[in-house]
């Protein structure tokens, strides 16, 4: 079985060191008499690498060659990589990638295209890299119905929030230590403002539920405006604030959806995630809540995952695997401020005028301002009734989960 890799970036290359370095066992576990690594497509030249004889820069040659069973797709970014992966599907060649903005943008379109010429589209590493999240939840808990997904689901995101919990540093300073050991790119966008957190509840929803979510049906916020003085009154709660993205479904059928930053317990399944490392709740019916923690990101553990689906598409060369979600329903996903909750609320102004509305609440006061959680009701209705409250000046509300 011939084999091709597009992209020799960081995923890519250590796709192919994998490979090469397990070769025997993994032929071993494909079934399969053999499996050669035949082409690796990149622009750019790698005149020093020892496979330097196997790259190609025209995508035409992988496409064309009816030698190639599996192509891995580790270009990353939308465009070309989806107009080569869905070409490829069509040729009859099934497709490994570890590209989430392509599966959370055109996971659905490229499922039912493998389905339609009898190939596979695997995507093990395009949420939690060498967390093993997809396979689990469409085959080991398959008995049940899910009813919720959370995580944490961005490395470089809970780095900079474990490092303003545990050293108080603030968001600025705690974002330099992150991109000075690498674990933030110099435009860290994708990850502080949540996309890339975005992208991955987008494909755990679509593969929960059963339909596809998109991520502009998915309410993204942050955490650049999360303050040190946040960090201590959610202290004093008893909580620490992690950036969740959750998907939820509601008892009309609908799903919710959402990342934002969170207040999760002190004593609960995320509080002590911390770090690059990442964590995925996926509560069940029958099974109840099931966690799974590790490195979310890493050349190797990434690969690790991809080479896995390799030779799952290896086993089956032959069928499709019945995996994956339909099209999107209209009107399937619902707006996040319907979903119940509590909310952590940071203001200044009259504290004795909270409690006219909100006559349970405990309050933490520090440095001019005060904070409190309200009790649970529609975000929409908890919003409303704060831009009510005379002589208070809200400057911040956090979403409070039962996580």
């Amino acid at each position: 079985m011939q084999l091709a890799i597009m992209g020799y970036g960081v995923v890519g290359s250590g796709v192919a060191e994998v490979l090469i370095k397990n070769h025997d066992s993994i032929v071993r576990r494909s079934g399969k008499d053999s499996m050669q690594l035949k082409y690796i497509l990149d622009l750019k030249d790698f005149p020093d690498d020892p496979l330097h004889d196997r790259m190609i820069k025209d995508f035409n040659i992988i496409l064309n060659d009816d030698e190639i069973s599996i192509v891995v797709e580790t270009m990353g970014g939308l465009h070309p990589a989806y107009e080569f992966v869905k070409s490829l599907l069509e040729r009859g060649k099934s497709v490994v990638t570890s590209n989430k903005e392509l599966v959370a943008s055109k996971g659905a379109e490229l499922l039912r295209t493998a389905r339609e010429h009898r190939v596979n589209f695997l995507f093990e590493a395009s949420v939690g890299g060498g967390i093993p999240i997809i396979r689990p939840i469409s085959q080991c808990l398959a008995a049940n119905v899910i009813e919720e997904v959370a995580g944490i689901l961005n490395g470089t995101t809970n780095f900079i929030l474990t490092k303003m919990i545990d050293d108080k540093l603030d968001f600025d300073t705690a974002l330099r230590l992150a991109q000075k050991n690498g674990y933030a790119e110099s435009d860290p966008t994708a990850d502080i403002e949540g996309i890339d957190s975005c992208r991955k509840i987008c494909i755990l929803a679509s593969l929960c539920f059963g339909y596809h979510v998109y991520p502009d049906q998915v309410y993204t916020q942050g955490i650049s405006d999360v303050t040190l003085q946040d960090v201590a009154f959610a202290h004093k709660f008893g909580k620490v604030i992690k950036l969740l993205g959750m998907a939820k479904k509601l008892s009309d059928g609908r799903v919710t959806a959402s990342v934002r930053p969170c207040l999760v317990d002190e004593s609960g399944q995320f509080a002590n995630v911390t770090d690059v490392f990442n964590s995925i709740l996926v509560r069940g019916d029958v099974i109840g809540d099931v966690c799974f923690y590790g490195r979310g990101a890493g050349k190797l553990p990434t690969a690790s995952a991809v080479v896995a689906d390799v030779i799952d598409c290896a086993k089956h060369s032959d069928r499709t695997k019945i995996f994956g979600w339909n099209d999107a329903k209209e009107n399937y996903v619902t707006d996040h401020l319907d979903d119940p909750c509590a909310l952590y609320v940071r203001a200044q102004g009259d504290e004795k005028a909270i409690l006219d509305l909100f006559p349970a609440a405990e309050i933490a006061s520090s440095g001019g301002e005060f904070a409190f959680i309200t009790d649970a009701a529609s975000e929409r209705e908890l919003l409303a009734k704060l831009s009510r409250i005379p002589g208070v000046t809200v400057k911040s509300t956090i979403k409070v989960t039962d996580y």
